[in-house]
């Protein structure tokens, strides 16, 4: 199986401010068609379909054929894994600035 066969890590797909933003806007609606994402962005819709691939390929996105056009929505259960990291780290930080007030305050003492 070669690498573009693999299903993207949702961290490598929201690693761009370009899908973050997709990502923003499709959380906005229920369904958004590409002609009505493309002029969101400063480029064409070749390249916007790129984006929504790769937020595809790590299925954070799902599409819907009706009729020719190809509608997008949001699939946020992937972002799941970045929400349990981050509040690991955030946890992280809390305890150790919690530490730092501590021994800030002894030295006070």
């Amino acid at each position: 199986m070669n690498e573009n066969d693999q299903l993207r890590d949702a961290f490598d797909a929201i690693a761009d401010p370009t899908r973050r933003r997709l990502i923003r806007l499709l959380a906005e609606a229920e369904e958004i068609p590409l002609h009505e994402l493309t002029p969101q962005f400063q480029m064409g819709r070749t390249a916007v379909s790129k984006h929504l691939t790769i937020l595809k390929e790590a299925g954070l996105v799902l599409e819907r054929k009706v009729g020719r056009e190809t509608r997008f929505r949001l699939n946020a259960s992937p972002l799941r894994e970045i929400q349990d990291w981050l509040a690991f780290y955030n946890k992280f930080w809390s305890t150790n600035m919690l530490r730092l007030n501590q021994l800030l305050e002894e030295e006070e003492e």
